[in-house]
């Protein structure tokens, strides 16, 4: 009956030992991710050597920018994905907050990782600067480590204490712990505060003037700017033209080979004022149904209304007004208009009274009128 009872009673510890195994943690070591600003390399380098001293060498860590041994990227490695593995080996990821690495992007990513996505311990480590002033945004939610002997002499038992067959002496750590204060302190020292928190008031007083200036020029600018780029209609695709190349265009051979040539030419180039100068399309486009009727009479009509209507208005000073501070190029060329529409018109009016008069000799004679013998 013993020997059964016995036999029964055996598989209890063999499904203990299963649990513990399922329960276990996936970390098994203490691993540490030491989270710094790249201009600390020296801190981290520093605090992983401690961490290193106080534990012979059992407590292992990563910083990325160690470039000396084996606690850094290798090369050739993606670092954003050697970043990632390595926090998602770590048991916690202790922050060096430094005048350089407080509110940086890249630290409160690391961290937000760490804590939110991994679940990780984060220990903040406030080396320089006063611990309340890192105790805000992300890492006020944690109980920060400040810089002084007793803090981190605890912070440091407690990672040792990660590790389940350790058993930290508090003397020896507080003397490692010392020693690396007091290279924290030269190292911190060395590198100054940066110059950004300092405010200078010389430099504020120049920022001021020149804001003022600013404003002052802004209604000028935007008046130019206004003029520039808000104008409508082909105005604005004209001041990449020069005039005379308006006046190369009305005056090309080609424009004279067909009959209907001078007024599709005229209409073309009376359109470019069609939406800036209203009134002036108006009455070049009366020249232009002449030119299309081909009647002499009304083209000299058309032609002395346009440039009776051009005389009246860019000899007084509303033009003047109007266009000449606006445009100088466009303001150029309405004045010369009367002289360009004299000298497109002339071979046009030329041409019909040299084709009247033959007409006129071409006639046959008229048959009522004697033959003289």
């Amino acid at each position: 009956m013993v020997r059964k009872e016995s036999a029964v009673s055996s598989p209890e510890p063999q499904a203990s030992i299963a649990e513990a195994q399922v329960v276990a943690p996936k970390r098994g070591r203490a691993f540490v991710f030491i989270s710094h600003d790249s201009r600390d390399a020296d801190l981290a380098e520093a605090f992983a050597n401690l961490l290193s001293d106080v534990s012979a060498g059992t407590l292992k860590s990563f910083r990325s920018s160690d470039k000396k041994g084996s606690s850094g990227i290798e090369f050739g490695t993606e670092w954003y994905t050697a970043i990632m593995s390595q926090l998602g080996d770590a048991t916690d990821v202790v922050a060096l907050l430094t005048h350089h690495s407080t509110d940086r992007p890249w630290i409160l990513y690391e961290a937000g990782v760490a804590k939110g996505k991994l679940d990780t311990n984060v220990l903040g480590v406030a080396l320089g600067v006063p611990l309340e002033k890192v105790s805000t945004g992300p890492f006020g939610q944690f109980q920060n480590c400040g810089d002084d002997e007793d803090s981190l002499t605890k912070l440091v038992i407690q990672l040792l204490q990660r590790n389940p067959d350790a058993s930290p002496r508090e003397e020896a750590i507080r003397m490692q712990v010392r020693i690396f204060l007091e290279s924290a302190k030269k190292l911190v020292s060395a590198k100054g505060k940066p110059v950004h928190p300092a405010t200078d008031e010389s430099n504020v007083a120049k920022l001021f003037e020149e804001v003022k200036i600013m404003v002052r020029e802004l209604p000028e600018r935007v008046d130019e700017r206004v003029r520039s780029v808000g104008k409508k209609g082909m105005m604005k695709r004209m001041r990449r033209f020069h005039p005379m190349m308006l006046e190369e265009f009305l005056f090309h051979p080609a424009s004279r080979e067909s009959r209907s040539g001078p007024a599709a030419v005229w209409l073309l180039f009376i359109s470019v004022f069609r939406d800036d100068i209203p009134w002036l399309y108006e009455m070049g486009l009366d020249l232009y149904h002449a030119l299309r009727g081909g009647d002499q009479n009304a083209i000299k009509a058309a032609r002395g209304d346009l440039q009776a209507i051009l005389d009246a208005m860019t000899r007084g000073p509303f033009f003047h007004e109007m266009l000449r501070t606006e445009d100088e190029e466009v303001y150029f060329l309405v004045r010369n208009i009367p002289e360009m529409v004299d000298r497109f018109l002339a071979p046009i009016l030329d041409k019909e009274l040299i084709e009247r008069r033959r007409s006129i000799t071409r006639r046959p004679p008229d048959p009522a009128t004697p033959k003289e013998s």
